[in-house]
């Protein structure tokens, strides 16, 4: 799911404090002050999904801002939701991560806090708040990624109560519709307004599974999945998919991602159906392609992550993209980026519909990213790559019960965009003798590169469990033909605990970094390969932005992505890259916007050349993907973002929706 970076932010902190004596890059907005075009006439556009789009490209066709004008962006309006830890006693962690989408002149999003938000979308005025009023058990930081929005056809139904219908998923597992004009439950969805999405899974602990990312909706089908926690158990709640009636939340279909020619689970005794356990979940954004009526499902790992000696055969759908019919919910194809995966490499990021020119011919295409900085280009309506795939050996596993798959799947085309390996010349330190107790602490761990599987001795991960991409996602520039995005490069270690070394851990007792993984020999320790001074190994730039070309297949650029500045109080911020959460979007006037990084700012930059066009300081931190639009031909054009940071990550939260636009 979303991990933890860094088991606190003191070890970058400390680094921080140890390097402000060193030469500093300082860095400052540099944004152009030109306004060499009028606002003028243009074509209105939207945002009426969380990625843009079905396909997520995250891409605007508007161009009313543009490079010899984006320094001249100032704040349009500001809404607060209300919904923070500094508001509300009963959030104590938060991580504000929703992306509005827009409908009929009115933005919708939800706050951790499981509340939809209708906004005006040229000032910010609230039209009506729904509150799911969730259960706060469980413990986790509260997250809702976004809502999706549904239209009844013209002639059916249009203009009466819940025509237009809001959907969201909650903390404690229900999956909700509300009036999109009123902010009204829709009573006739399930029972008075919501879907118990529990029902099937058998035993749930608090808080162990639930909708964090929002559900996609084709059709008059609204298709859900969910988290569910990492590493706790074997036998954790199942990944089930399953796609509602819209307008009844009447069950139409399930797919539960076990092997084929699994017997099904009896049903309940009311005749429910019951789904299996332990299998892989799809805790990230789906995607869809309503022409050709198919959903397109990231799958994560089957459960625990790291050790796969129990997994009763549930490998199959496991760290794959597996297209659905979206009709009935029955597989079409799947594409498995991982095999027998041991290093919590979900595929973290949605599925991206794009097309793809090979030998001369348009191909329709998914583009899946992972966490390891593999891109898979693959057929849309088979799932063949589209460029050859080559399976390569891999280090064995010589832990006793684990058997590894012997090669892995690595793209030729583009090439891998994050590096496969730390050797001893890579570490990073901030003094001589840092640096030699980093290679010291490297040597004593299995490195054998990426896919190492975990050992007793420890075995360096990296890519790590945060990426690489996350669910920040890819964007698509369809005319330059340019993928932009996010690479996290922080090393950890992996590390397999008999439990009789460690008899009686339990959840409440067990030492930070420590998972059980019930019902296995062993726990696993999961934390950054660091010096003593808490100071990470891995080489600098800890974070990048990066261009993908995919004419080459090469980077077109990659820059250090994410600043010091508000990791300590200092006069000056050094920009060599840090860890991020959150994803760009990419306009037709050649701007990436993008928050995501561990400072406070919203930036703008070439999507050509990677140059930094605009720095703009925010209130709290970015933690979320942007969106824009243009309501009107003589209308403006926003950026609009929620800022409200991430307690994992230690950024300043608040409760902030923001909106830019040309003055």
């Amino acid at each position: 799911m979303i991990p933890r970076l860094l088991e606190t932010q003191t070890e970058l902190r400390a680094l921080v404090l140890l390097l402000w004596l060193l030469p500093a890059v300082v860095t400052c907005g540099s944004g152009s002050s030109e306004f060499t075009q009028p606002i003028g006439v243009g074509a209105p556009a939207g945002w009426p999904t969380y990625g843009g789009d079905a396909g997520g490209s995250r891409f605007s066709p508007l161009d009313q801002i543009h490079r010899g004008n984006v320094g001249r962006l100032r704040v349009a309006w500001t809404y607060r939701t209300g919904d923070w830890p500094g508001a509300r006693s009963d959030l104590s962690r938060t991580t504000f991560q929703a992306t509005p989408i827009l409908d009929a002149g009115t933005l919708y999003l939800c706050s951790p806090a499981n509340r939809i938000f209708a906004l005006d979308a040229e000032t910010g005025a609230e039209r009506w708040i729904f509150d799911a009023k969730p259960s706060y058990t469980g413990g986790w930081s509260r997250t809702c990624r976004g809502v999706a929005l549904w239209r009844a056809a013209a002639g059916v139904d249009a203009g009466g109560d819940c025509s237009r219908r809001v959907f969201m998923g909650t903390m404690d597992a229900r999956l909700v519709a509300v009036d999109a004009n009123t902010g009204l439950a829709c009573a006739d969805f399930g029972e008075g307004g919501s879907v118990d999405l529990l029902a099937g899974l058998g035993d749930v602990h608090a808080g162990e599974t639930y909708m964090t990312s929002p559900p996609t909706v084709v059709g008059d089908v609204v298709v859900t999945a969910a988290l569910v926690a990492d590493n706790r158990r074997v036998d954790s709640p199942g990944g089930v998919i399953r796609g509602f009636d819209v307008r009844t939340g009447r069950l139409r279909w399930f797919f539960d991602p076990v092997p084929p020619g699994t017997e099904p689970l009896a049903p309940a005794d009311d005749g429910s159906p019951r789904f299996h356990r332990g299998t892989p979940n799809a805790w990230s954004i789906l995607s869809a392609d309503p022409l050709r009526g198919l959903v397109f499902v990231p799958f994560g790992a089957a459960s625990p992550d790291f050790y796969g000696g129990e997994r009763a055969g549930f490998d199959h759908y496991a760290n794959a993209v597996v297209a659905l019919d979206a009709a009935t919910g029955e597989p079409v194809w799947r594409f498995q980026a991982v095999h027998h995966g041991l290093w919590d490499y979900d595929l973290p990021s949605q599925p991206m519909l794009i097309d793809v020119v090979v030998d001369g011919v348009t191909r329709a295409a998914v583009a899946q990213a992972t966490k390891m900085g593999h891109i898979f280009l693959l057929d849309r309506a088979t799932g063949e790559p589209l460029y050859p795939i080559e399976e390569r050996p891999v280090p064995p596993s010589f832990v006793p019960g684990e058997v590894a798959a012997p090669t892995q799947p690595f793209p030729t085309f583009p090439e891998p965009v994050h590096p496969h390996r730390i050797d001893s010349a890579d570490v990073f330190g901030i003094t001589p003798l840092d640096r030699h107790l980093c290679r010291r602490a490297l040597a004593r761990h299995r490195n054998e590169g990426i896919f190492t599987p975990p050992s007793f001795e420890g075995t360096v991960h990296y890519p790590g469990t945060a990426g690489g991409m996350n669910w920040g996602s890819m964007a698509w520039d369809p005319e330059r033909r340019l993928l932009v995005m996010t690479q996290n490069r922080i090393a950890q270690v992996l590390t397999l605990i008999p439990r009789g070394e460690m008899p009686g851990l339990t959840r409440a007792n067990r030492p930070r970094g420590i998972s059980l993984q019930e019902g296995t020999p062993y726990y696993i320790r999961t934390q950054v390969l660091s010096s003593p001074l808490g100071v990470p190994c891995s080489p600098l730039p800890w974070g990048t932005l990066v261009a993908v070309d995919l004419e080459t297949g090469r980077k077109r650029w990659e820059i250090p992505f994410g600043t010091t500045r508000d990791l300590v109080p200092l006069p000056f911020a050094m920009n060599f890259g840090l860890p991020s959460m959150g994803g760009p979007i990419l306009t037709a006037a050649g701007l990436v916007f993008i928050g995501a990084s561990l400072d406070d700012y919203l930036r703008a930059y070439d999507v050509e050349t990677g140059e930094k066009l605009l720095e703009i300081r925010l209130p709290a931190g970015a933690q979320a993907t942007p969106m824009t639009y243009r309501l009107r031909e003589d209308g403006r054009q926003y950026v609009v973002i929620a800022v409200g940071g991430h307690s994992t990550l230690g950024t300043t939260l608040g409760d902030y929706v923001m909106a830019f636009s040309l003055p």
